[in-house]
């Protein structure tokens, strides 16, 4: 599913506008994106949590060259999806 498609069935579930869906979509990952930047994580009850989590530094060999490169630590998001959410899929 895309963003637009997200957008349309918000929209119609809710019976609204498709600007306004897409505004409420916006202000949500926008919301989530600012609270993951600062290190907090994020608990959806009955979806799921995003959190940040911490990469190590690592050497690598880079296959075109065979030259080994240090890739440096980084910071990436994670998700953790709820217990009811992995049921749903199975």
């Amino acid at each position: 599913m895309t963003k637009a498609e997200l957008v349309v069935a918000m929209a119609k579930s809710t019976g609204s506008t498709k600007a306004s869906a897409e505004r409420a979509i916006d202000a949500f990952l926008a919301a989530v994106r600012d609270s993951l930047r600062r290190g907090h994580r994020v608990t959806i009850s009955g979806f799921g949590t995003f959190q940040v989590a911490r990469r190590q530094a690592r050497m690598t060999i880079n296959p075109r060259t065979g030259n080994s490169m240090r890739i440096p630590p980084a910071r990436v998001p994670r998700f953790k999806p709820s217990k009811s959410l992995k049921s749903a899929i199975r």
